[in-house]
């Protein structure tokens, strides 16, 4: 049952932080966030965000941006769903390589 209640939150947080940063990344053409996965740890107190950008070569400079404005996300998903959860776990963020990966392996095996 718990693992289930965890999985929700899960979702819920992807969702919302998905549209999030959908929003900020609006006014910057041309690039993109997605929330591919957040796993969130057994206490609610821990949440692994994991975000992969397009396009690739603006990876660092995105990650750096994100990172620096870990609060204010933070602040504006408690917004979000303030009526769903009584505590905001916190965030961290990783990149999420395995679309590059599965780009290696296909470069790979075509040639």
């Amino acid at each position: 049952m718990e693992v289930k209640r965890i999985d929700r939150i899960g979702r819920l947080l992807q969702k919302e932080l998905g549209d999030l940063f959908r929003l900020q990344t609006r006014a910057m053409h041309g690039t993109l966030i997605s929330v591919t996965s957040v796993r969130v740890s057994p206490d609610l107190g821990v949440a692994k965000v994991y975000l992969s950008i397009f396009p690739p070569e603006r990876k660092a400079e995105l990650m750096e941006a994100v990172e620096a404005s870990r609060r204010t996300v933070r602040y504006d998903l408690g917004q979000r769903v303030r009526m769903q959860l009584r505590k905001i776990p916190e965030l961290v963020f990783y990149l999420d390589d395995s679309l590059d990966y599965v780009e290696n392996i296909d470069r790979l095996l075509n040639s």
